[in-house]
């Protein structure tokens, strides 16, 4: 598969094309830059940072070594959104207002944006490298009038102190947010390790610096019935759910994957 990608790029070209033309073959020129291609991709080098590319949510992102590669699993967080959002027809009507936290490449934020047209999408990132990268994903897409980028530390503003005002009173915080922890580095794949950044990956001893905090920040920027939802690691369930206080959030919704391992928690502030 990621020779076919790799080919695909070289050549310009979309999979069926290749299959239709089983008697290509490559000029000296493209024979070397695949060959280049194949060099990095036989370094560990994601193939998705090789193209600069990769699909999430049927959208194209952009996509480097500055930001966390799209997984399909981070599909179901966005799922989960646009079912609240179904299951409450009345906000449907007005503006929502969403934050994505830590937006890495803004495919969480523009997926949303996208889906949901009168919605205001905010989204931060710590990494002022990311959101450029998030910013050009945003105008590529033609959703840069309907995301507006932060430099935040979860939703605490890195920089300027007014810019804190539009992220409060929100209908959904909305976060993939680093959850690894530091004591599972030897289940992370190899290519992981040594190629994304490791502030989008890892959190902490536990993998809970960040999802602590943002429960704690989302409460507080939320409207008195507004969502949190946040994707969660394969076995952190329990711990996650253990900071979701009783006396501060309902309907507490823990979402599977297509394996049925829980991949999102969703609550709603009281």
């Amino acid at each position: 598969m990621n020779a076919e990608t790799l080919l695909m790029f070289v050549l310009g070209v979309n999979r069926a094309y290749i299959y239709a033309h089983p008697e290509l073959g490559l000029n000296p020129n493209e024979q070397s830059r695949y060959d280049e291609l194949v060099a990095q991709r036989a370094t560990g080098m994601p193939s998705q940072y090789i193209t600069g590319h990769q699909e999430f949510w049927g959208l194209d992102f952009v996509v480097t070594p500055a930001v966390l590669i799209p997984r399909p699993e981070t599909e179901h967080l966005v799922e989960t959104v646009l079912d609240i959002v179904r299951d409450e027809r009345e906000p449907v009507a007005r503006e929502l207002r969403i934050v994505d936290v830590g937006t890495g490449s803004g495919c969480v934020a523009c997926a949303l944006a996208n889906e949901l047209p009168l919605a205001r999408v905010y989204a931060t990132d710590i990494s002022s490298e990311a959101l450029e990268i998030a910013k050009a994903n945003a105008a590529r897409l033609q959703l840069a009038d309907r995301v507006e980028f932060l430099h935040c530390d979860v939703l605490r503003p890195v920089t300027t102190p007014a810019i804190a005002d539009p992220v409060a009173n929100l209908d959904f915080v909305v976060s993939n947010p680093p959850y690894v922890a530091y004591s599972e580095t030897d289940k992370v794949q190899k290519s992981v390790k040594e190629f994304e950044p490791q502030a989008a990956v890892f959190a902490g001893e536990h993998g809970l610096d960040v999802i602590s905090r943002l429960v704690i920040q989302a409460h507080a920027a939320l409207r008195s019935g507004g969502w949190l939802a946040m994707e969660i690691g394969y076995s952190m369930r329990e711990q996650v759910l253990a900071l979701v206080d009783p006396a501060m959030w309902t309907d507490v919704r823990v979402v599977p994957d297509l394996q049925g391992i829980p991949r999102v928690i969703a609550a709603r502030r009281k």
